[in-house]
């Protein structure tokens, strides 16, 4: 890991898509998370799997399936 990626568990918690990163993690093991890394697409299983700028990401949390692009990675 660099400073030009990030854990996915810490980035869905950063980008408020979990409360913390606990739940974070647990929405990755459970196998709910898709990632797009140029043009490939697989199921993220570990939460210490990266994700960069520019990448995409699909997940189901809530009831809802969420689609979107990884603009930037925070702080």
């Amino acid at each position: 890991m660099n400073k030009d990626s990030i854990r996915i568990d810490i980035w869905l918690w950063r980008a408020r898509f979990a409360k913390t990163r606990s739940l974070a993690a647990e929405l990755v093991e459970r196998g709910a998370v898709r990632l797009t890394h140029q043009g490939r697409q697989t199921r993220v299983d570990k939460p210490s799997r990266v994700v960069h700028v520019g990448d995409g990401l699909l997940f189901a949390a809530n009831g809802r399936v969420t689609e979107l692009t990884v603009e930037g990675l925070g702080e």
